[in-house]
């Protein structure tokens, strides 16, 4: 039996309703929990187009057989070690040209979030576009999936996964809030935490606050005017992150040149 099915048996018999009560105007107000599910963003989709969903609706769950990250990758972990969840906003304040400051926002709630925790640690990054770093090792990830209406997002479904508590893992680059401080988290406890950090930043940039939200995220961003290898079209390359275009693409400097890339671009090696 895998490392997954074995904790999943052993969570089934121990599974219980995380109650989780935000200090929030709207964000994990409406708040729906489920044991497991495949995707907690298939879940927020369907209730947007069951007309379920307030703003701020917020599902979480303990468990997810399907989870979904970025590239297309999987996100994957133990039962009721960390957080999975998906929230619901209606930023009809952007056009859909400007979706990469939701994704700053976001990205800097988590943050956030991870600094309450943590304290000022310079280990604590973002890794482009919006990873949770400590050191080299990932401890979160996000997924946005934005519906348009128009020149306008009608709908965003944030996606979030947080390594918690979870000890052990398949991949030496990942880990956790766990394993990082030696502490065992109350997960509504944190999960409140994150939903009041989200709500901060996604009303600074409602407030218009652009121009901040974007300088802290690239004083958070991983590697951030340092030098180092890149993959790019499949060789090595030397380069410097030097910002973060309006539309999300990556600006690296690479020897004399300045060069743009889209996610699938470039990658840190």
């Amino acid at each position: 039996m895998s490392f997954a099915a074995e904790s999943l048996r052993s969570y089934e018999t121990r599974k219980k309703a995380v109650v989780v009560t935000p200090q929030t105007l709207f964000t994990g107000q409406q708040l729906v929990w489920l044991p497991a599910c495949p995707s907690t963003n298939s879940e927020a989709q369907a209730m947007i187009v069951q007309n379920r969903a307030s703003e701020g609706c917020t599902v979480v769950t303990d468990f997810q057989s399907a989870g979904r990250g970025q590239r297309g990758n999987q996100w994957e972990g133990a039962p009721a070690e960390n957080l999975m969840l998906s929230v619901v906003w209606q930023p009809t304040f952007l056009a859909a040209a400007q979706q990469f400051q939701l994704s700053q926002a976001v990205a800097l709630g988590v943050h956030d979030w991870a600094a309450t925790l943590l304290g000022p640690d310079p280990k604590l990054k973002l890794k482009w576009p919006n990873d949770l770093y400590y050191g080299d090792q990932k401890f979160g990830g996000i997924l946005i999936e934005n519906t348009l209406s128009g020149p306008k997002i009608q709908y965003s479904i944030i996606g979030i996964g947080l390594n918690v508590n979870q000890q052990a893992f398949a991949v030496p680059t990942a880990t956790s809030l766990s394993q990082i401080t030696g502490r065992v988290y109350d997960r509504a406890a944190v999960t409140a935490r994150l939903l009041e950090c989200l709500e901060r930043r996604y009303l600074q940039l409602r407030a218009g606050q652009v121009g901040a939200v974007r300088q802290a995220y690239l004083q958070a961003l991983y590697r951030y005017q340092e030098t180092h290898l890149f993959l790019v079209e499949e060789r090595e390359v030397q380069g410097q992150i030097v910002g973060v275009e309006e539309d999300g693409r990556l600006a690296v400097a690479i020897g004399n040149e300045l060069r743009r890339f889209g996610l699938q671009e470039i990658r840190h090696v």
